[in-house]
């Protein structure tokens, strides 16, 4: 058996190569700045970590991340022998997605929760996070070591175990959840993106958990708001046009 072969590869590295595709795609996006919920000036001023330091915390975290993927790929035994006996019929495959976004969207919320409640974790581990006080694509992944491997690799590990997917079925999941987790930190109220239209769980709503006023609320990510509205941790927000340009997200007064 080869110790790594091409397939683990692909779910390894694919994964990051999108991440840094599709948010440097974000950073050309000049011409969308009617659409920032930020100014650019308020990227520099308001954020407490520089974009250097950004840029190197996502790389070593993504490192650690596919370092533990490897892992757990070897664990489950996977190979494409095995894999290939599977059923990928497109009713199975979709099936399989959905209990991936469930299982990620339980583990990361209820782990996301107890980060901010507990006031330990999140002095010395989640508030590397809330660093970003204005979002942007690239800052999507920028948190502390501690807090990546529990919520963001352990609720991968733990949607692709219990949706039973494939590794092949997998590169497209988390290809797909890494874009849709810089979709909602990519500081654009974009009105045509099919991201923001399909899911209510987007820009606008992670923008209000990273203000000051919100930081105890909509906690749900990537995809799905339930957990936030059946918990009572759901805050309702409008998304107003700003005198200067663009829009802003604001928490709705008479909540």
């Amino acid at each position: 058996m080869e110790f790594i072969g091409s397939q683990d590869l692909l779910v390894m590295f694919v994964p990051v190569v999108v991440y840094w595709v599709y948010s440097g795609i974000y950073e050309l996006l000049g011409c969308m700045d009617r659409y920032r919920l930020h100014s650019r000036r308020e990227e520099e001023t308001k954020n407490l970590a520089s974009k250097k330091e950004v840029v190197k915390g996502v790389l070593f975290q993504q490192a650690i991340q596919a370092t533990i993927s490897f892992i757990f790929l070897k664990i489950s035994g996977n190979n494409n022998e095995a894999t290939a006996s599977l059923d990928t019929s497109l009713m199975v495959v979709a099936r399989q997605i959905f209990i991936a976004m469930l299982a990620m969207d339980t583990w990361q919320y209820f782990l996301h929760r107890y980060m901010h409640f507990n006031k330990f974790l999140y002095r010395k581990v989640h508030s590397w996070h809330h660093r970003i006080v204005a979002p942007y694509a690239f800052a999507a992944q920028y948190n502390h070591p501690i807090d990546g491997i529990l919520v963001e690799t352990l609720g991968g590990a733990v949607a692709f175990f219990l949706s039973g997917m494939s590794p092949q079925t997998s590169i497209f999941f988390f290809s797909f959840a890494t874009i849709k987790g810089i979709d909602d930190h990519c500081g654009l109220m974009i009105p045509w993106n099919p991201l923001h239209i399909l899911f209510t769980n987007n820009a606008g709503y992670h923008d209000t958990h990273h203000q000051l006023g919100g930081a105890k609320y909509n906690f749900s990510q990537p995809f799905f708001v339930m957990w936030d509205k059946i918990l009572g941790s759901y805050v309702p927000y409008t998304i107003e046009k700003r005198m200067d340009g663009g829009y802003e997200a604001r928490i709705r007064k008479d909540i």
